[in-house]
């Protein structure tokens, strides 16, 4: 009996697991409906006027690395966070063996014009403005807007999908 019992057990398991569904769920049945409602009914329709238009202010993020040179000390490791809703996170370390990390939050704008980044602190910070040179290069400004003075390639910050490797050469 134990037998019979075990062999009707091991078919039954081999006829269920090799045997195909065959039935659609309902919600793949409704959307085989839905699409072939929508190209019999208005094959020619253009449905690009429904898709919500893409504010390019709104698609400019991303995290940008470098090292940039500083008059009172040996260079400044930054890493710049353009994030979704404007807001922005910048990290600035001195370079020093065991130097702290300090943090900035705030709002950025950006002109398509100008081509300017500017960064809006939530405190008393100054506010900080970058060139756009492309889409993954910023340069950063002085606080009148006007280019840094020396090699403009020392004040770059590299988007990071731009870049090989998130180090950064410290001297």
């Amino acid at each position: 009996m134990i037998k019979i019992n075990l062999t009707l057990m091991f078919f039954s398991t081999l006829l269920l697991t090799h045997q195909p569904a065959l039935a659609l769920s309902d919600m793949q049945m409704q959307e085989k409906v839905l699409k072939t409602r929508e190209s019999t009914a208005s094959p020619h329709m253009d449905h690009s006027a429904h898709e919500k238009p893409t504010d390019e202010k709104e698609v400019f993020h991303g995290v940008f690395y470098g090292f940039l040179p500083c008059d009172d000390c040996d260079g400044l490791k930054m890493t710049l966070s353009l994030k979704q809703n404007n807001n922005y996170l910048l990290v600035s370390q001195f370079a020093k063996a065991s130097s702290r990390e300090f943090y900035e939050k705030g709002k950025y704008t950006w002109d398509e014009k100008t081509r300017v980044v500017v960064l809006t602190p939530r405190k008393d910070a100054a506010i900080r403005q970058f060139r756009i040179q492309d889409e993954g290069t910023l340069i950063q400004l002085d606080s009148k807007g006007a280019p840094m003075p020396g090699n403009q390639d020392s004040y770059t910050l590299r988007r990071s999908d731009t870049v090989k490797s998130r180090q950064v050469h410290i001297h």
